[in-house]
């Protein structure tokens, strides 16, 4: 009988404690939310990125700094260019030939 009152009062205390956990986890992810929501609803703006008259991106490609857009122009040739995504400034471009 003893033994029994023990698990009583253990699961007990087991549940008090594991109630309070569920409610600082809900209370914690209501406050990020909210932080989340903040953040996403500041402004952002960007320098515009000139891509050549009658161009069409074909594919993008991001790294932890950079946006490489392979782009297929008017005449039919292509080129990669590439630009620093913390400013949006041009850094270069990459024709794209054929091996001859």
């Amino acid at each position: 009988m003893r033994t029994l009152k023990i698990a009583v009062v253990v699961m007990g205390v087991m549940l008090v404690v594991g109630f309070f956990a569920l409610v600082v986890m809900i209370a914690g992810r209501v406050a990020n939310k909210q932080k989340g929501a903040e953040s996403v609803a500041a402004p952002f703006a960007a320098a515009p990125i000139e891509v050549p008259l009658g161009a069409r991106i074909e594919t993008m490609a991001v790294g932890s700094e950079r946006l490489v857009l392979n782009l297929l122009l008017a005449d039919g040739e292509r080129q990669l260019l590439i630009i620093d995504l913390a400013t949006g400034r041009k850094l270069g471009t990459v024709p794209l030939t054929g091996a001859r």
